[in-house]
Protein backbone atom coordinates (compact mmCIF):
# COMPACT_ATOMS: atom_id res chain seq x y z
CA UNK A 1 0.00 0.00 0.00
CA UNK A 2 1.69 3.67 -1.40
CA UNK A 3 1.87 6.44 1.51
CA UNK A 4 -0.66 8.70 -0.45
CA UNK A 5 -3.47 5.33 0.18
CA UNK A 6 -2.54 4.75 3.57
CA UNK A 7 -2.45 8.32 4.74
CA UNK A 8 -6.04 8.56 2.77
CA UNK A 9 -7.52 5.75 4.74
CA UNK A 10 -5.57 6.95 7.97
CA UNK A 11 -7.79 10.72 7.60
CA UNK A 12 -10.90 9.21 6.90
CA UNK A 13 -10.52 6.80 9.95
CA UNK A 14 -10.06 9.44 12.07
CA UNK A 15 -13.30 11.61 10.52
CA UNK A 16 -15.21 8.73 11.10
CA UNK A 17 -14.05 8.63 14.16
CA UNK A 18 -14.97 11.93 15.03
CA UNK A 19 -18.22 12.06 13.85
CA UNK A 20 -18.91 8.47 16.18
CA UNK A 21 -18.15 10.64 19.19
CA UNK A 22 -20.02 13.56 17.12
CA UNK A 23 -23.14 11.40 17.38
CA UNK A 24 -23.01 10.55 20.75
CA UNK A 25 -22.84 14.08 22.23
CA UNK A 26 -26.62 15.54 22.90
CA UNK A 27 -27.78 18.90 24.07
CA UNK A 28 -30.84 16.58 26.49
CA UNK A 29 -33.95 19.03 27.88
CA UNK A 30 -35.11 18.76 30.57
CA UNK A 31 -38.45 19.56 31.97
CA UNK A 32 -40.05 20.96 35.27
CA UNK A 33 -43.24 22.42 36.36
CA UNK A 34 -41.00 24.53 39.35
CA UNK A 35 -40.38 28.49 38.44
CA UNK A 36 -36.94 29.12 38.44
CA UNK A 37 -36.12 30.48 41.90
CA UNK A 38 -37.12 27.21 43.32
CA UNK A 39 -34.63 24.38 44.66
CA UNK A 40 -35.68 21.95 42.10
CA UNK A 41 -35.32 24.65 39.70
CA UNK A 42 -31.74 25.33 40.87
CA UNK A 43 -30.83 21.62 41.30
CA UNK A 44 -31.61 21.02 37.59
CA UNK A 45 -29.24 23.74 36.50
CA UNK A 46 -26.31 22.55 39.02
CA UNK A 47 -27.17 18.76 37.53
CA UNK A 48 -26.46 20.49 33.99
CA UNK A 49 -23.24 22.15 34.79
CA UNK A 50 -22.03 18.82 36.67
CA UNK A 51 -23.18 16.73 33.79
CA UNK A 52 -21.55 19.28 30.91
CA UNK A 53 -17.92 19.08 33.31
CA UNK A 54 -17.34 15.37 33.86
CA UNK A 55 -18.23 14.77 30.37
CA UNK A 56 -15.64 17.03 29.17
CA UNK A 57 -18.47 19.16 27.51
CA UNK A 58 -19.29 16.14 25.64
CA UNK A 59 -22.82 16.09 26.96
CA UNK A 60 -25.03 19.48 27.76
CA UNK A 61 -28.45 19.94 29.34
CA UNK A 62 -31.02 22.83 28.67
CA UNK A 63 -33.21 22.83 31.76
CA UNK A 64 -36.73 24.52 31.17
CA UNK A 65 -38.41 25.41 34.27
CA UNK A 66 -41.97 27.14 35.08
CA UNK A 67 -43.93 24.12 32.60
CA UNK A 68 -42.50 26.10 29.38
CA UNK A 69 -42.50 23.00 27.84
CA UNK A 70 -46.59 21.95 29.27
CA UNK A 71 -47.74 20.37 32.27
CA UNK A 72 -46.70 17.06 34.13
CA UNK A 73 -49.12 14.80 31.98
CA UNK A 74 -48.08 16.47 28.38
CA UNK A 75 -44.23 16.14 29.43
CA UNK A 76 -44.96 12.81 30.58
CA UNK A 77 -46.13 11.61 26.74
CA UNK A 78 -43.07 13.78 25.52
CA UNK A 79 -41.18 11.75 27.67
CA UNK A 80 -42.34 8.54 26.33
CA UNK A 81 -41.80 9.88 22.66
CA UNK A 82 -38.82 10.62 23.08
CA UNK A 83 -39.11 14.37 21.90
CA UNK A 84 -38.15 15.34 26.24
CA UNK A 85 -35.03 13.83 27.06
CA UNK A 86 -35.31 14.09 31.09
CA UNK A 87 -38.01 16.02 33.84
CA UNK A 88 -38.26 16.41 37.54
CA UNK A 89 -41.33 15.30 37.94
CA UNK A 90 -43.65 15.19 41.06
CA UNK A 91 -44.79 11.76 42.19
CA UNK A 92 -48.26 12.94 41.72
CA UNK A 93 -48.26 12.30 38.07
CA UNK A 94 -46.24 8.80 38.30
CA UNK A 95 -49.13 8.14 40.63
CA UNK A 96 -51.69 8.45 38.33
CA UNK A 97 -50.27 5.80 35.93
CA UNK A 98 -48.61 3.80 38.58
CA UNK A 99 -51.29 3.49 41.43
CA UNK A 100 -48.64 1.70 43.91
CA UNK A 101 -46.61 5.22 44.17
CA UNK A 102 -49.97 6.78 45.66
CA UNK A 103 -49.02 5.19 48.75
CA UNK A 104 -45.97 7.50 49.18
CA UNK A 105 -48.64 10.13 50.05
CA UNK A 106 -50.50 8.02 52.57
CA UNK A 107 -51.72 10.68 55.50
CA UNK A 108 -49.43 10.77 58.23
CA UNK A 109 -47.15 8.27 57.10
CA UNK A 110 -43.86 10.38 57.77
CA UNK A 111 -43.95 12.78 61.10
CA UNK A 112 -41.34 14.75 59.28
CA UNK A 113 -39.37 15.95 56.38
CA UNK A 114 -36.29 14.40 57.63
CA UNK A 115 -38.66 11.26 58.33
CA UNK A 116 -39.77 11.82 54.79
CA UNK A 117 -35.98 11.92 53.42
CA UNK A 118 -35.01 8.87 55.10
CA UNK A 119 -38.13 7.09 53.87
CA UNK A 120 -37.36 7.90 50.16
CA UNK A 121 -33.93 6.67 50.85
CA UNK A 122 -34.66 3.36 51.54
CA UNK A 123 -34.66 0.44 49.45
CA UNK A 124 -38.23 0.13 49.88
CA UNK A 125 -38.72 3.47 48.00
CA UNK A 126 -36.38 2.21 45.79
CA UNK A 127 -38.33 -0.81 44.42
CA UNK A 128 -40.94 1.51 43.17
CA UNK A 129 -38.90 3.00 40.81
CA UNK A 130 -37.94 -0.54 39.31
CA UNK A 131 -41.86 -0.53 38.22
CA UNK A 132 -40.92 2.45 36.28
CA UNK A 133 -39.72 1.35 32.86
CA UNK A 134 -42.83 -1.06 32.32
CA UNK A 135 -44.92 1.11 33.76
CA UNK A 136 -44.44 4.38 32.35
CA UNK A 137 -41.90 3.99 29.94
CA UNK A 138 -39.51 6.14 32.21
CA UNK A 139 -36.41 5.30 34.00
CA UNK A 140 -36.33 6.85 37.61
CA UNK A 141 -33.07 8.08 39.01
CA UNK A 142 -34.13 9.15 42.28
CA UNK A 143 -36.45 11.02 44.17
CA UNK A 144 -36.45 14.64 45.82
CA UNK A 145 -39.15 16.66 47.48
CA UNK A 146 -40.56 19.66 48.62
CA UNK A 147 -41.68 20.23 52.42
CA UNK A 148 -44.68 18.59 54.12
CA UNK A 149 -48.31 19.39 53.15
CA UNK A 150 -50.25 22.38 55.02
CA UNK A 151 -53.63 23.97 53.93
CA UNK A 152 -53.54 28.06 53.96
CA UNK A 153 -57.32 29.50 53.64
CA UNK A 154 -59.12 32.34 53.26
CA UNK A 155 -61.56 31.88 56.32
CA UNK A 156 -60.29 29.47 59.80
CA UNK A 157 -59.84 26.04 59.69
CA UNK A 158 -60.33 25.35 63.20
CA UNK A 159 -61.73 21.42 62.67
CA UNK A 160 -62.15 19.00 60.07
CA UNK A 161 -65.93 20.32 59.97
CA UNK A 162 -64.46 23.66 58.32
CA UNK A 163 -63.02 22.02 55.80
CA UNK A 164 -66.86 20.97 54.06
CA UNK A 165 -67.25 22.12 50.47
CA UNK A 166 -63.83 24.61 50.77
CA UNK A 167 -62.79 24.70 46.87
CA UNK A 168 -59.77 23.94 48.02
CA UNK A 169 -56.51 23.70 45.32
CA UNK A 170 -54.82 20.25 44.56
CA UNK A 171 -52.03 18.97 42.72
CA UNK A 172 -54.02 16.94 39.62
CA UNK A 173 -53.46 13.52 41.74
CA UNK A 174 -56.14 10.81 42.70
CA UNK A 175 -54.27 10.47 46.40
CA UNK A 176 -54.86 14.07 47.15
CA UNK A 177 -57.75 14.24 45.97
CA UNK A 178 -59.60 10.92 47.53
CA UNK A 179 -57.78 12.83 50.84
CA UNK A 180 -59.93 15.92 50.66
CA UNK A 181 -62.71 14.40 49.09
CA UNK A 182 -63.34 12.16 52.52
CA UNK A 183 -62.27 15.27 54.55
CA UNK A 184 -65.68 16.68 52.60
CA UNK A 185 -63.73 20.08 50.57
CA UNK A 186 -64.18 20.02 46.67
CA UNK A 187 -60.44 19.82 45.49
CA UNK A 188 -59.75 21.70 42.69
CA UNK A 189 -56.87 20.70 40.34
CA UNK A 190 -54.60 23.78 39.53
CA UNK A 191 -51.16 24.24 38.15
CA UNK A 192 -49.04 25.89 40.87
CA UNK A 193 -48.44 29.25 38.39
CA UNK A 194 -52.31 29.56 38.39
CA UNK A 195 -52.79 29.93 42.69
CA UNK A 196 -51.65 33.22 43.65
CA UNK A 197 -54.38 34.75 41.24
CA UNK A 198 -57.04 31.91 42.18
CA UNK A 199 -56.73 32.34 45.64
CA UNK A 200 -56.72 36.76 44.46
CA UNK A 201 -60.11 36.51 42.81
CA UNK A 202 -61.63 33.67 45.19
CA UNK A 203 -62.05 30.99 42.38
CA UNK A 204 -60.60 28.64 45.54
CA UNK A 205 -60.76 29.47 49.27
CA UNK A 206 -58.10 27.57 50.32
CA UNK A 207 -54.91 25.98 48.64
CA UNK A 208 -53.11 22.14 50.05
CA UNK A 209 -49.49 23.55 50.11
CA UNK A 210 -45.84 23.53 51.29
CA UNK A 211 -43.59 26.12 53.48
CA UNK A 212 -41.56 27.41 50.40
CA UNK A 213 -43.98 27.83 47.96
CA UNK A 214 -46.08 29.42 50.48
CA UNK A 215 -42.88 31.42 50.85
CA UNK A 216 -41.74 32.04 47.32
CA UNK A 217 -44.70 32.56 46.08
CA UNK A 218 -46.07 34.88 48.06
CA UNK A 219 -49.62 32.60 48.53
CA UNK A 220 -49.77 34.14 52.34
CA UNK A 221 -50.60 37.92 51.09
CA UNK A 222 -53.94 36.47 49.52
CA UNK A 223 -54.87 34.21 52.31
CA UNK A 224 -54.09 35.16 56.04
CA UNK A 225 -55.12 31.46 57.75
CA UNK A 226 -52.82 28.72 57.87
CA UNK A 227 -53.12 24.94 59.24
CA UNK A 228 -49.96 23.22 60.19
CA UNK A 229 -51.11 19.52 59.38
CA UNK A 230 -47.77 18.19 58.12
CA UNK A 231 -50.35 15.90 57.27
CA UNK A 232 -48.37 14.11 53.70
CA UNK A 233 -44.96 14.39 52.23
CA UNK A 234 -44.51 15.19 48.25
CA UNK A 235 -42.05 13.63 46.52
CA UNK A 236 -40.34 14.33 43.67
CA UNK A 237 -38.26 11.53 41.25
CA UNK A 238 -35.45 12.56 38.60
CA UNK A 239 -36.77 11.04 35.56
CA UNK A 240 -34.99 9.36 31.95
CA UNK A 241 -36.80 9.00 29.03
CA UNK A 242 -36.97 5.18 28.18
CA UNK A 243 -36.37 5.60 24.44
CA UNK A 244 -33.49 7.96 25.70
CA UNK A 245 -32.08 5.42 27.80
CA UNK A 246 -31.49 3.03 25.64
CA UNK A 247 -30.20 5.01 23.13
CA UNK A 248 -26.88 5.62 25.65
CA UNK A 249 -23.73 3.84 26.47
CA UNK A 250 -23.70 2.31 29.49
CA UNK A 251 -20.83 5.04 30.48
CA UNK A 252 -23.20 7.62 29.90
CA UNK A 253 -25.85 5.95 31.74
CA UNK A 254 -23.59 5.65 34.84
CA UNK A 255 -22.53 9.28 34.30
CA UNK A 256 -25.95 10.26 33.85
CA UNK A 257 -27.45 8.11 37.26
CA UNK A 258 -24.52 9.32 39.20
CA UNK A 259 -24.95 12.91 38.40
CA UNK A 260 -28.54 13.81 39.08
CA UNK A 261 -28.66 11.37 41.80
CA UNK A 262 -25.67 13.93 43.41
CA UNK A 263 -28.43 16.83 42.41
CA UNK A 264 -31.70 14.63 43.68
CA UNK A 265 -29.72 14.18 47.07
CA UNK A 266 -29.01 18.14 47.30
CA UNK A 267 -33.04 18.43 46.67
CA UNK A 268 -33.12 15.74 49.91
CA UNK A 269 -30.76 17.78 52.19
CA UNK A 270 -31.96 20.94 50.78
CA UNK A 271 -35.15 20.70 52.05
CA UNK A 272 -34.29 18.90 55.92
CA UNK A 273 -32.35 21.81 56.28
CA UNK A 274 -34.65 24.72 55.47
CA UNK A 275 -37.69 23.27 56.74
CA UNK A 276 -37.51 25.09 60.47
CA UNK A 277 -35.99 28.31 59.30
CA UNK A 278 -39.12 28.56 56.85
CA UNK A 279 -42.13 27.17 59.37
CA UNK A 280 -40.27 29.90 61.48
CA UNK A 281 -40.36 32.58 59.06
CA UNK A 282 -44.13 31.34 58.45
CA UNK A 283 -44.46 31.98 61.94
CA UNK A 284 -43.53 35.15 61.92
CA UNK A 285 -46.10 36.36 59.21
CA UNK A 286 -49.37 37.56 60.30
CA UNK A 287 -51.16 34.53 60.27
CA UNK A 288 -53.94 32.61 61.91
CA UNK A 289 -52.13 29.67 62.45
CA UNK A 290 -54.09 26.52 64.08
CA UNK A 291 -52.33 23.22 64.76
CA UNK A 292 -53.48 20.04 63.55
CA UNK A 293 -52.69 15.75 63.77
CA UNK A 294 -53.32 12.80 62.66
CA UNK A 295 -56.51 12.59 65.57
CA UNK A 296 -57.62 15.91 63.04
CA UNK A 297 -58.48 13.81 60.13
CA UNK A 298 -59.33 10.80 61.64
CA UNK A 299 -62.65 10.08 59.70
CA UNK A 300 -60.37 11.29 55.69
CA UNK A 301 -57.49 9.02 57.05
CA UNK A 302 -59.69 6.05 57.58
CA UNK A 303 -61.61 6.77 54.28
CA UNK A 304 -58.44 7.17 52.31
CA UNK A 305 -56.86 4.07 53.86
CA UNK A 306 -59.42 1.59 53.01
CA UNK A 307 -59.20 2.71 49.44
CA UNK A 308 -55.67 3.12 48.90
CA UNK A 309 -54.50 -0.27 50.73
CA UNK A 310 -55.96 -2.16 47.61
CA UNK A 311 -55.47 -0.25 45.06
CA UNK A 312 -51.52 0.31 46.24
CA UNK A 313 -50.54 -3.08 47.73
CA UNK A 314 -46.92 -1.32 48.61
CA UNK A 315 -48.65 0.83 51.30
CA UNK A 316 -47.56 -1.74 53.72
CA UNK A 317 -43.86 -2.33 53.21
CA UNK A 318 -43.40 1.56 53.03
CA UNK A 319 -45.54 1.86 56.40
CA UNK A 320 -43.34 -0.86 57.85
CA UNK A 321 -39.99 0.94 56.66
CA UNK A 322 -41.27 4.29 57.85
CA UNK A 323 -41.88 2.48 61.06
CA UNK A 324 -38.45 1.09 61.38
CA UNK A 325 -37.02 4.36 60.50
CA UNK A 326 -38.77 6.09 63.85
CA UNK A 327 -36.89 3.74 66.09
Amino acid sequence: MNRTKTLTLAVAATALAASALTAQARDFRLGLITPPQHLWSTEAEAFAETLAERSGGEHSVSVFPAQQLGNEAQMVQQLQTGALDMAFLTIAEISNRIPDFGALYAPYLVDDVDHAAALLRSDTAGELLDLMPAGVGLVGLGYGMVGMRQVLSREPIESAEDLEGLRLRITPFEPIRDFYTATGAAPEPMPLLEVYDALANGQVDAIDMDFDSILILKFYEQAEHLLISNHMMFPMVGVVSGRVWRELSPEDRELIETAMGEHLENVLTGFQEMDAAQEEEIRQLDLDIVEADAEFFAEAIAEWEATWAEKAPMLEALREEAERLRQ
